[in-house]
């Protein structure tokens, strides 16, 4: 069973945001908010929690999986990254893009895409992911919490403690957020391009 974590969005209790925090290193896969809709998230070298988001999104190998990243510090570590590049995502971050880059080596290979070495990373503007990050002091492994043969992703906390009770270990509720999935950008040939239109104004990179 789930445990429930009812956050303030705009000063999350920081007790709540550490007792999730002892989740996620010990292996546990959480629904968290963000800026642009509901994630699934666990820690970066978990190799069961990576199964168990592939198994609640009927996810196949070829998925990118999103690095949420506290800032660009923790970005530039994960992926390759040019100076031209560079200065465009720093323009839009952070917010609800994801960026589709070549991973660097501390990237573990069964988060790549399996022919393209790539993955994707975002820095999230939202008060409650952003708090996550800081305390956990690592990226988390993210994917957007869209169940198979559903239209739009889930948008309320008890609603996904309901759905999903048996199948995650914790639940952080900070009020609704939005349906729309990030802008997707794949910048790994060096020049955008826009894969999914979500959240953010894709027009900055068209």
């Amino acid at each position: 069973m789930a445990r429930y974590f009812d956050v303030h969005p705009v000063d999350p209790q920081r007790r709540a945001i550490v007792q999730v925090v002892e989740i996620v290193r010990s292996g546990g896969l959480i629904a968290y908010p963000t800026d642009s809709c509901y994630a699934l998230g666990c820690q970066l070298g978990e190799a069961k929690g990576i199964e168990r988001i592939r198994e609640i999104r009927d996810l196949d190998d070829k998925h990118h999986f999103t690095l949420m990243c506290r800032d660009f510090a923790q970005l530039g570590q994960l992926v390759q990254i040019s100076n031209q590049v560079f200065r465009a995502i720093k323009s839009a971050t952070p917010g609800s893009y994801t960026f589709i880059l070549p991973a660097s080596k501390e990237v573990p290979r069964r988060l790549l895409h399996p022919k393209k070495k790539t993955v994707g990373v975002r820095i999230p503007q939202h008060v409650v992911t952003q708090a996550l990050l800081a305390e956990l002091g690592e990226p988390l492994l993210s994917s957007t919490l869209l169940l198979p043969d559903e239209p739009e992703p889930l948008t309320t906390g008890w609603e996904i403690k309901e759905r999903l009770d048996h199948a995650v270990d914790a639940v952080l509720d900070s009020g609704e957020c939005g349906t729309v999935p990030t802008t997707v950008v794949d910048f790994s040939e060096g020049e955008p391009e826009i894969v999914r239109r979500g959240a953010g104004d894709p027009s900055r990179f068209e």
